[in-house]
């Protein structure tokens, strides 16, 4: 092979249609239109499979495939010679073929018709480029590979979750020039992913959830496979889209409705990777953009290798985090507040927490708050660690996957966003300690 695959990726992103060329066992040549080719490796690619039609038959008769692909960068062409493998119909490929595939309908005004019946996988057993005028790529916006390692030096230098997390949302705005995006963890016990952090949006939907399987980041932690589209399609818009379609399977009320996920009312560019470690998915970062084809296949290989740094360091960070070396110091009471009692009221059926009526965390995050509360108030306590809250028995942590720190980093979050003079400051490794300035009247629900 005189090319490699990994060096025409861009003829792959389905801007100009490739043709794909077969030929019955008479000899009869037939030529086609293709919709999508996806880049496995640099030996192997997977074709859209939608219809039924001559080229299918031909190549199930085993005829030999030639492609013909163009690039729209410098208007090169190339011809690869392919053998057919086998056909996916689930699966990661094929989540990822069908959501590239939505997007290239919707640009083609074809929604509605291209769906993807399965990703036929291919081995290419050569690549030539047809003689022919070219002009010169134009230069990147930004060098990824320079932008990741810049970014590993700095998450490197973290010594906190909370100050990983926080750096690597900067990392991903300032050295790769990214302005729209989320990170989300992983609920293993609820099958949700809730916000952690996000950038670029008029309201930071932090604490706001989606679940596994609904829209490109559910799906992208459904399969653990990176899910990018180029183009703006509904089927895998967020906001109210998917909210009508969690509604219609009956799972609005399972779900956080009061916090609205943040995004991009008009999204053109979609892209979601899994943070995994070890077959186990922490979260999901997801990064979207108005402009078309805003992230290319560059693009997505840098943000999959960010995302296992971010992993290793996340899990290198929660042990280090649930084991305190400091001695706890003496604990003084603390002192007497004055002022309007605040409200806490806790619903025990889904450890929704309510301050002054104004909705503020639910779940694992509510029933920590709850106990921290009860504690505060009986006994006048501000200091905790993360130890004693994994074995408190009120907290019913869901085992040993259960991101306490992220959880308490949620926590920490959210009340710095409601401002109602409640608090929670890290004291040392696996300790924290809670403020609260003014008379609390708990009730249970």
């Amino acid at each position: 092979m005189s090319l490699r695959l990994e060096t025409i990726r861009e003829c792959l992103e389905g801007i100009i249609p490739g043709h794909i060329a077969t030929c019955d066992r008479a000899g009869m040549p037939n030529l086609a239109y293709l919709s999508q080719v996806e880049f496995i490796d640099n030996e192997h690619v997977a074709l859209s499979y939608q219809f039924f039609n001559r080229t299918r038959q031909n190549i199930l008769a085993d005829s030999p495939v030639r492609l013909l692909l163009t690039s729209h960068l410098t208007g090169a062409q190339y011809r690869l010679t392919l053998h057919y493998l086998r056909t996916e119909a689930a699966g990661p490929l094929f989540e990822q073929m069908r959501a590239k595939l939505a997007g290239i309908a919707s640009h083609t005004g074809m929604a509605g018709i291209f769906q993807l019946l399965g990703a036929d996988i291919y081995r290419v057993l050569n690549i030539e480029q047809v003689p022919g005028e070219t002009v010169a790529p134009p230069p990147p916006p930004v060098n990824c590979l320079n932008a990741l390692r810049r970014t590993v030096d700095r998450l490197a230098t973290c010594n906190t979750l909370e100050c990983l997390l926080e750096k690597a949302v900067d990392c991903l705005e300032k050295e790769f020039g990214i302005a729209h995006l989320m990170l989300l963890m992983h609920d293993e016990a609820r099958g949700r992913l809730y916000t952690l952090a996000s950038r670029g949006y008029p309201e930071s939907g932090i604490g706001s959830e989606i679940p596994v399987g609904a829209g490109v980041i559910g799906i992208c932690a459904r399969e653990r496979t990176p899910i990018r589209i180029g183009f703006t399609n509904s089927e895998y818009a967020y906001g109210r889209t998917v909210r009508d379609g969690i509604a219609a399977d009956g799972q609005a009320d399972a779900l956080e409705t009061a916090i609205p996920l943040p995004g991009l009312p008009d999204a053109a560019s979609q892209m979601a990777v899994p943070i995994s470690v070890a077959g186990r998915l922490l979260g999901v970062l997801y990064v979207e953009s108005v402009s078309d084809l805003h992230f290319g296949y560059d693009e997505e290989d840098a943000l999959v290798a960010f995302a296992a740094q971010l992993g290793l360091a996340i899990v290198h960070h929660q042990p280090a985090d649930d084991q305190p070396d400091e001695p706890a110091g003496s604990e003084e009471a603390a002192p007497a507040v004055a002022g309007t009692p605040l409200t806490i009221r806790h619903f025990a059926a889904t450890d929704s927490v309510f301050i002054d009526d104004d909705y503020l965390i639910k779940g694992v995050a509510g029933a920590i708050l709850w106990v921290l509360l009860s504690d505060f108030a009986e006994r006048r306590r501000t200091s905790f660690t993360n130890k004693g809250l994994r074995v408190d028995p009120r907290i019913r942590l869901p085992g040993v996957s259960d991101n306490l720190e992220a959880r308490l980093v949620l926590l920490q979050r959210r009340l710095e966003e409601r401002d109602a003079g409640i608090r929670l400051t890290k004291t040392g490794r696996g300790r924290f300690s809670l403020a609260v300035d003014r008379p609390l009247q708990l009730l249970e629900s």
